[in-house]
């Protein structure tokens, strides 16, 4: 019973410390996941040691990266994959592949390794970035649907179930010759486990979830949701594969059935209160005596790893076709060490592949970019837009800014230029074509500009807060600009240009949040929609008419809440 109740105070002792920590962190408008990471290292071994059983707690922060990537897989759809599927298994590919060989051969000829095979491990140790970090960051900046996360996530998945493969061929580094028989063994267990995945997905989850949901027991079913997320990543586990690449195909099972959304409203919770102990366990492994005698080594290790991994991912994106801005983002976004790499580098230190010094580097290394990641993403718009309009860059970058096709009439004018082509979008494109305005759809999404086509809709190609691609919009020619843009940076930034090139152009923006109402139009937007707004007035609209008021009346209501942009109806601070 003692055992027990050391374990629910030391439970206690994370997160509350994480709580706190968080919350010190969104005071200072920083992301609570570095409050986390630092109230990890003040309660941990290294800092006041208040914990009885750390190895416990680091035990069920494994259940926080099960549920971040349950809820990936759940939330992750193969639709919206389709726009970056090339870039997903190629470019990545192409990452581990470039930062493998010149990890090698760096530390080799400069003699960091002792030879080829812990090279190749410590290349595998670099080449894998934070799904859980990075995840948590896009989220929390509302950026998990832009075109630059899709593309982090992709790249970061790929990562993940490569890990698998390099778990099992980590003990043929010892013995070369074993080499060809564990990475055809591994390859054959990834074969096997996503012919069973596919064989539960389509035939036995579906049934089982609907079986479950109709028994009308919110208990039932999220002790099914957490059986099945902890129950496949145990199989992977038992494979010689991660446990995280189980919890991310759990979660694929049954992202495409009806009950997908209530799985994932059920699991949110689990994930954010196990992921704050994941990044709070991590927080942990820092130790101050080894960063400070070790300071000018690991602050090199660190810049050398986050310039090359930046600059690899950097060229791979330009490669791909996308726009230097978006290679700037991503850049930045995946350039750590993942937290996968600590499980990469035990397995290397039990296998006698690095020393206990050498571990203890790599922990400190991989820690110090993790706490820099979501610094750095946050940065990441603005330092992509500084970086690129640098006399340095520009040249050279110009030709990937430019729009990659466009099909616009010659003599077009008088039209409105719409930036976004997703449901508010294409809402209104139809509004306007029905009124018989002519439009120009600039969007950075293959399947949108298939669609764009298929309607013979005029469209520009790329990204729209490109100074390039507004010129192509005839904008001097326009009539008004709707901005529909999944991203609050590349909105903020188009409204600015815009404006720049025709300062009196009408420009109406949908705001992504309250707070963005009043930037958006202080900065010269003609109009600013709330999409949550908008359809409370809606709603509000009906239920005045339901309850007898005037129609004249009802029209005042509403017209007066969107003269004051929404004043009277914000919610309380």
């Amino acid at each position: 019973m003692a055992a027990g109740h050391s374990l629910i105070l030391d439970f206690t002792k994370v997160l509350g410390a994480s709580a706190l920590g968080g919350y010190i962190a969104n005071k200072f408008k920083q992301p609570v996941l570095l409050g986390y990471l630092a109230s990890g290292f003040i309660v941990g071994p290294f800092g006041l040691k208040l914990l009885n059983d750390g190895d416990l707690i680091k035990s069920l922060a494994e259940f926080g990266v099960a549920f971040l990537l349950f809820a990936l897989g759940v939330e992750f759809s193969l639709t919206e994959l389709k726009r970056v599927k090339d870039i997903a298994i190629s470019g990545s590919l192409l990452e581990i592949g470039l930062t493998t060989t010149l990890v090698t051969l760096i530390t080799v000829v400069f003699g960091w390794a002792s030879g080829f095979p812990q090279g190749i491990f410590l290349g595998a140790v670099f080449c894998l970035s934070s799904t859980a970090v990075v995840l948590k960051t896009l989220t929390e900046k509302g950026e998990t649907y832009t075109l630059h996360g899709q593309i982090m996530l992709a790249i970061l998945i790929v990562q993940d179930l490569a890990l698998g493969v390099m778990l099992a061929i980590l003990p043929a580094l010892k013995q070369p010759e074993n080499l060809l028989p564990a990475l055809s063994l591994a390859f054959a267990k990834v074969i096997g486990f996503a012919a069973i995945a596919f064989i539960l997905s389509r035939w036995v989850v579906p049934r089982l979830i609907r079986n479950i949901a109709a028994t009308e027991s919110d208990e039932l079913f999220l002790l099914t949701i957490i059986a099945l997320c902890l129950g496949v990543a145990l199989v992977t586990a038992a494979l010689g594969l991660s446990i995280e690449m189980g919890a991310f195909v759990a979660g694929l099972m049954i992202s495409e059935i009806d009950y997908a959304d209530h799985a994932l409203a059920k699991i949110l919770p689990l994930r954010d209160t196990f992921a704050s102990l994941f990044f709070a366990s991590i927080g942990m492994l820092i130790d101050p005596n080894i960063l400070i005698n070790n300071f000018a080594l690991i602050l090199g290790l660190v810049t050398l790893v986050m310039i090359g991994k930046a600059a690899i991912v950097f060229l791979i994106v330009l490669k791909f076709g996308y726009s230097a801005k978006t290679a700037v983002i991503v850049a930045l976004g995946i350039n750590q060490i993942g937290e996968f790499s600590f499980v990469l580098a035990l397995t290397g230190l039990d296998l006698e592949l690095i020393s206990q010094d050498t571990y203890l580097l790599l922990l400190g290394t991989t820690a110090i970019t993790l706490i820099i990641t979501p610094i750095l993403l946050e940065k990441a718009p603005k330092l992509a837009n500084e970086l690129t309009k640098t006399a340095f860059f520009r040249k050279y970058l110009q030709r990937f800014e430019a729009p990659k096709s466009l099909s616009i009439p010659e003599t077009i004018n008088s039209h409105v230029v719409v930036a976004g082509y997703g449901r508010v979008g294409q809402v209104i494109v139809k509004i306007l074509q029905s009124q018989g305005y002519p439009v120009i759809v600039i969007d950075n999404s293959e399947p949108a500009i298939q669609r764009l086509r298929h309607n013979k809709i005029p469209y520009l190609f790329g990204d729209a807060d490109s100074e390039l691609v507004l010129e192509k919009a005839h904008l001097e020619k326009a009539k008004a600009l709707a901005i529909a843009l999944p991203d609050p940076a590349s909105t903020r930034l188009l409204l600015e240009r815009a404006l720049s090139i025709v300062p009196k152009l009408d420009i109406i923006v949908r705001s992504h949040s309250d707070k963005e109402i009043d930037i958006l139009s202080q900065m010269g937007a003609k109009e600013v929609v709330q999409p949550e707004f908008e359809a409370a007035l809606e709603l509000g609209t009906h239920l005045l008419k339901t309850l007898g008021e005037e129609e004249n009346q009802i029209r005042t209501v509403i017209s007066d809440i969107r003269i004051d942009k929404y004043i009277s109806i914000r919610p309380d601070k």
